[in-house]
């Protein structure tokens, strides 16, 4: 992921400039097809595959006729891609949001010493919120442009019209994203607070008129007693939305027969945002602690059920401090999720938190407890959510490591990219731990074009396969200097897929609109996509992604495949922080072992003493 540059001389809604995201040439894209894979299969495999792909890009065969179909589909649509790509990452996904599929940004642990620090903290956090809506809603802020590879580039804006608008609609085969529409006399905007598993109504405009933060402060004080004075042990109904989704669609199917529960649901899917008021988790508040619990809460016995995971935007605050955002990955991006995050905290940071003494409303309404009927058959599928959710706590496998040998500034003193060189870094640590290398994604943004996403910059490369093989054969007699132009070809390698994949040029997007494409023609599914090298090299067993802060923040996310790893990267001056996650009962893999085997494979001779003047610091294994 990009690290990006806010100006403000364009207008956010004005993108009418940027071009439709390209199609590549059909036999430039299979030719590298068979390249990204060719190193990674048995030959005879690949002797197979390449006949297969051959028959398919021949003259006047299948291929073309489904690239003439493609580039129709260009002419009608704002991005040929964005319609199957949000479907197959996402909306088709039928896995449980948190771990599998929700990204969270873990906040720095914070200092509460009473339960009014708490609430001013929401409530400052609340106001920073409606704050960037406004500049959202005004088409107010800064476009985006590109910074590192091909630099300077305006980026599209649309994602950040999703933050606060969407809603992931469960379904019994695919998902919806809901968008809400807009309108000439819209309602009043409200956001929902979830405490002690109960959810709360909290409107944050009264009568046209936006609560200022000690309005707030005060409606939040109301739910807390609310949460605390009601009796009745309510069942975590949140729990539900942490399932499957296909097992969430069916709970869903059944609540919905209760008029209180369609109206309860109503307001939750049209919501702003969530704000999580947690319990103390009762663990130490360690990075790789703090990380899990915004994946997943902590369990039902925790704050698991203290969540509604459909929802984008999901702010959580613990007592203890533990504080972050969950986000649902359809609508947008993690670098949309950061500009508002940073913009958040920058916000609260900035200023103290503004208790206005301006008259206040005298009477504000309370805030809303929604109600639910529970049925003997919802509070089944609650405890079948409950079990499964147990079971996805006690698998995930977090290690947040602070690489502090050095960072992204001691990279670029040796004129390499710090993105490439920590991929290269990653499939090196990979090797060391299993002895070869596997598919890898890391996400490439495509937003210079118009609604654009990402495609897939995939790592695992021939040089770096080269690079990795020298370094750790101990019967090489392979020179340091030999070692290091090695390096420098894998990541001159890496450097010009990545260049491919943010030009719109990579093969992922495009084999999958041929694959779409064909299914819309009602035609058998073409061979090339039933072969098992496609198959395997969709499953990518590294997932991986940089982002960038430039405040004290991190992302995480968990693997996409059962015996694969989710390493999430933030490079900062001096040192590099790693998320790096997999599951416990996948005996092939080791969240320990992969964070030792990466800081093993460090390079460049660790922290030093200060260099004599004019002498400059070598790079050394």
């Amino acid at each position: 992921m990009p690290v990006l540059d806010r100006k403000p001389s364009r207008d956010q809604g004005d993108q009418s400039g940027l071009p439709k995201l390209p199609i590549p040439d059909i036999q430039q894209t299979l030719e590298m097809y068979l390249k990204c894979v060719r190193h990674l299969i048995p030959e005879e495999q690949f002797r197979r595959t390449k006949a297969i792909t051959e028959k398919f890009g021949a003259p006047g065969g299948l291929g073309e006729r489904l690239q003439r179909k493609l580039l129709q589909r260009r002419e009608v649509k704002a991005n040929w891609v964005y319609d199957y790509w949000v479907e197959d990452m996402y909306l088709n996904n039928r896995l449980a949001l948190p771990v599998n599929s929700s990204p969270v940004m873990v906040f720095p642990k914070q200092n509460f010493r009473t339960p009014s620090d708490i609430l001013r903290f929401a409530a400052h956090l609340i106001s920073g919120v409606l704050e960037y809506k406004c500049l959202i809603d005004g088409h107010a802020l800064p476009v985006d442009f590109a910074r590192g590879q091909l630099a300077g580039t305006p980026l599209c804006m649309e994602q950040y019209y999703r933050l606060f608008t969407s809603y992931r609609l469960p379904g019994p085969k695919t998902d919806t994203l809901v968008a809400q529409k807009s309108s000439v006399m819209p309602e009043p905007e409200h956001i929902i607070v979830a405490c002690k598993n109960q959810f709360f109504v909290l409107d944050v405009d009264i009568n046209f008129r936006r609560l200022n933060e000690k309005d707030l402060f005060t409606q939040l004080q109301k739910i807390m007693m609310m949460a605390e004075s009601e009796e009745e042990n309510f069942p975590p109904i949140g729990l539900l939305t942490s399932d499957g989704r296909t097992e969430w669609a069916e709970a869903r199917c059944a609540l919905i027969k209760d008029s209180t529960n369609r109206d309860s649901l109503d307001m939750i899917e049209r919501c702003l945002c969530l704000v999580c008021m947690d319990e103390p988790c009762g663990m130490d508040l360690s990075d790789t602690n703090r990380a899990m619990m915004m994946l997943h809460g902590g369990g039902k016995d925790r704050n698991g059920g203290n969540r509604w995971y459909d929802k984008p935007m999901q702010f959580i605050i613990g007592a203890d401090g533990c504080c972050g955002v969950v986000c649902e990955h359809s609508p947008f991006e993690g670098i949309v999720l950061v500009q508002c995050t940073e913009y958040l905290l920058k916000y609260m940071s900035g200023s103290p938190s503004k208790f206005v003494r301006a008259a206040s409303m005298s009477e504000l309404p309370s805030p809303r407890r929604l109600h639910w009927k529970f049925s003997s058959e919802i509070k089944k599928f609650l405890s079948s959510s409950a079990d499964k959710l147990q079971c996805l706590v006690k698998n995930l496998d977090m290690n947040v490591h602070k690489f502090s040998s050095y960072g992204k500034e001691f990279i670029k003193k040796h004129k390499m990219s710090p993105d490439a060189y920590i991929q290269v870094a990653l499939q090196f640590a990979f090797y060391r731990c299993h002895g070869r290398l596997v598919p890898t994604y890391e996400s490439a943004s495509i937003r210079r074009f118009q609604q654009g996403r990402v495609d897939n910059i995939r790592s695992s490369t021939a040089e770096a396969l080269e690079f990795v093989k020298a370094m750790t054969d101990k019967k090489s007699s392979l020179m340091d200097a030999e070692k290091m132009e090695k390096l420098c070809d894998a990541i001159k390698s890496q450097t010009n897929y990545t260049i491919l994949a943010i030009t719109g040029m990579a093969i992922d997007n495009h084999l999958l609109g041929l694959r779409e494409i064909s299914k819309e023609l009602n035609l058998e599914k073409p061979e090339i996509f039933k072969d098992e090298t496609y198959i395997t090299s969709n499953q990518f067993i590294l997932s991986t992604s940089q982002v960038p802060t430039t405040v004290e923040m991190f992302c995480c996310y968990g693997p996409v495949v059962p015996n694969g790893y989710g390493a999430c990267y933030n490079p900062q001056s001096d040192h590099i922080i790693f998320c790096v996650s997999s599951f416990r009962d996948s005996p092939e893999t080791s969240s320990d072992m992969f964070v030792k085997a990466l800081v093993e494979c460090r390079g460049g001779g660790g922290k030093k003493k200060k260099e004599k003047k004019g002498e400059k610091e070598k790079f050394k294994w």
